[in-house]
């Protein structure tokens, strides 16, 4: 439920590209106010506007120009505030998040280092919220500790989602994935024009990695992974934003394409209903030519699965492309809905 007034929150890695989307997403947020920004020790001491170029479309949201941003030490954040967000880069999240959470904090984190460890939930709102109970590992049961809780990769994410509901009625065998991923999934200054421009690049990071693995913990049980093989092949393309997925899935019964897409069209999702919750969850496009990055991200304020092309494959069963927002419902709006969350089960520090 609401919180009676809204809940101060830290934004750790404040201001980088997800850092800056959670700032943008954050400005009217009828749930949180931004309270403290953390970044590096280059940019300690600056006010925002001075320690980061704007990179989003629009204007920086005017409350948050002239607040000061501190280097990221949970000693250097006020009393009352026992909520941190964090958009730090995976090289030095695990040693920061770590001080945060040891320090009673709640850290809702975009960042990669904590999302295999057992004890920390991975967690898409609308597909597995009982997995937060996960939490009680960490603190002990004590409302005073604080923990650690992670959202997918960008591409996890809209995986997760579209194979959710699929899961729950018939039961996922097997999939291969494929993803076409924009440039701003790189951060800034990100990817080199040069490797961009007019081509395309087959090997951003070690995002197939994270595919094989994290959509299993995210669609099993709390503490106990589904147990299905992922092969993927992921691409960066020359897109601005939204990333854009080729699944081919193996369903037990074998279901139909128009059994498959009745599925996705009925599904609202397995969690409560939040501010960020787009309505509908699934945004099915019936043109050969869609889903499209430039004309479909946007949808659901950016936190909408879309999905296309729900057909027959010969090989797996079925296959559909899905998009998503990747620094919005990949990142920070998926971030921000995980700490909705928290608030609606009520599990913030006492």
């Amino acid at each position: 439920m609401p919180p009676h007034a809204p809940v101060p929150v830290a934004i750790l890695g404040a201001t980088g590209m997800v850092g800056q989307r959670m700032i943008q997403r954050l400005a009217d947020h009828p749930w949180f106010t931004i309270a403290w920004l953390g970044a590096s020790e280059r940019s300690a001491g600056k006010p925002y506007a001075e320690a980061t170029t704007w990179r989003l479309p629009g204007r920086m949201p005017a409350g948050v120009a002239d607040l000061p941003v501190h280097e990221c030490l949970p000693d250097r954040v006020p009393a009352g505030v026992r909520v941190a967000l964090s958009a730090l880069d995976s090289s030095v999240a695990r040693q920061t998040e770590t001080a945060f959470r040891d320090a009673g904090f709640a850290v809702v984190t975009n960042a990669s280092a904590f999302r295999m460890d057992p004890d920390v939930p991975l967690v898409v709102p609308e597909v597995n919220p009982d997995h937060t109970a996960l939490v009680d590992r960490q603190t002990g049961g004590d409302p005073a500790r604080g923990y650690i809780v992670a959202n997918p990769n960008c591409c996890a994410i809209p995986l997760a989602m579209a194979l959710a509901p699929l899961h729950r009625r018939w039961g996922v065998q097997a999939a291969i994935v494929s993803t076409w991923q924009a440039v701003s999934g790189a951060g800034y200054p990100g990817e080199s024009a040069w490797d961009m421009v007019g081509s395309v690049h087959p090997h951003p990071g070690n995002e197939e990695e994270k595919l094989r693995e994290e959509p299993q913990k995210i669609l099993g049980d709390a503490g106990d992974a589904a147990v299905f093989p992922v092969s993927a092949r992921c691409v960066r393309v020359p897109t601005a934003d939204g990333h854009l997925l080729g699944v081919h899935v193996r369903l037990a019964g074998d279901p139909s394409a128009a059994d498959v897409q009745q599925a996705l069209a009925d599904w609202q999702g397995f969690g409560p209903r939040l501010p960020s919750t787009p309505s509908p969850l699934v945004e099915l496009q019936a043109r050969r030519d869609r889903p499209s990055p430039r004309f479909d991200v946007d949808l659901g304020d950016g936190m909408a699965l879309v999905v296309g092309r729900i057909e027959r494959c010969e090989i797996m069963g079925v296959k559909l492309y899905a998009l998503a927002h990747n620094t919005v419902r990949g990142a920070a709006g998926a971030a921000i809905a995980n700490l909705e969350l928290l608030v609606e089960q009520g599990r913030l520090p006492g």
